[in-house]
């Protein structure tokens, strides 16, 4: 029995495509759940045509894919960065970075789980990163992270604008304002 399946099917094939099945499987389990429908001569047409169009459809977007890809190899990226001692970074880098930064330089919107970095880099130095564009289509970028501004003093805080610290004398015991809230 030719069937022409209308959705996915385990071990079978996919939406789209002729299968010959046992009548028996085709009448009693693929018909009646609606994944299948009789393979007549128009609908084998049609699925044919549909099968041809998403064909053409993969093949411009592997073209795509690649001219990306090539467009992406060998982009030096640099991100300036504030260092700490032994050129450790007060931060990271991370994909969600990368990605950024791509979409900033080169106005490419590549998500960042596309971006192949093992751990976020903490380290000023040159990394290779991997883009996976597409399934079988990868680029390689170069990402230099420098110090910002040359030296950094290491003992300088992370945060420009942030209030003082406290001490233990401005700080209240507790017991003076539970009296007070009571």
């Amino acid at each position: 029995m030719r069937v022409l399946l209308t959705q996915d099917v385990d071990k079978l094939g996919q939406a789209g495509e002729i299968k010959m099945v046992s009548g028996g499987y085709g009448r009693n389990y693929l018909l009646p759940k609606g994944m299948a429908v009789m393979a007549t001569p128009g609908l084998v047409k049609q699925a044919e045509e549909q099968i041809a169009a998403r064909k053409r459809k993969q093949a411009a977007a592997r073209t795509a894919s690649e001219a990306l890809a090539a467009r992406l190899n060998g982009v030096t990226l640099r991100f300036e960065e504030r260092v700490g001692e032994l050129d450790r970074l007060y931060g990271s880098v991370t994909n969600a970075d990368v990605a950024a930064k791509l979409h900033d330089q080169l106005g490419i919107e590549i998500d960042r789980r596309k971006i192949d970095l093992e751990d976020p880099i903490k380290r000023i130095g040159n990394y290779p990163v991997k883009v996976h564009v597409a399934s079988g289509v990868d680029a390689m970028l170069n990402v230099v992270v420098e110090a910002m501004g040359g030296a950094v003093d290491p003992a300088a805080p992370p945060v420009a604008d942030a209030p003082p610290a406290l001490s233990d004398a401005d700080v209240p015991d507790g017991s003076a304002a539970d009296a007070e809230q009571a």
